[in-house]
């Protein structure tokens, strides 16, 4: 059970500040309801026609591809600073088969002609 009291009391305090920061500041500001800060847009204009418009599907797919080669760029970089304290051949290996992955993704996606834009 000790073991675990740490791990209960870092939840606990991970749930209890966010929640008492917003409480308290929410109990300590000040409140000037006014109708224009109510509206869409706080800087004034007037919204005019509807805010839910339609886009091209491949503007989605295009930022999910561009967030995923983004995000596995970033486990190259702790790879880099470890690679000379790491046995070189298995390490090596690693990231040829990561790579080589990442490039497997990437073709694909271009033989889909999701790269292309529209």
């Amino acid at each position: 059970m000790g073991k675990y009291l740490d791990i209960l009391v870092f939840v606990i305090g991970g749930i209890a500040f966010p929640v008492g920061v917003v409480t308290l500041g929410g109990s300590l500001r000040r409140s000037y309801p006014d109708p224009a800060k109510e509206a869409s847009y706080e800087s004034g204009e007037t919204p005019f026609g509807d805010a839910r418009i339609r886009f091209h599907i491949g503007y989605y797919i295009f930022a999910l591809i561009y967030l995923v080669f983004d995000v596995e760029a970033v486990f190259l970089y702790p790879w880099a600073v470890q690679y000379l304290h790491l046995s070189r051949g298995i390490a090596f290996g690693e990231i040829v088969v990561f790579v080589v992955m990442l490039l497997i993704g990437w073709f694909y996606a271009w033989r889909k002609k999701v790269l292309s834009w529209m």
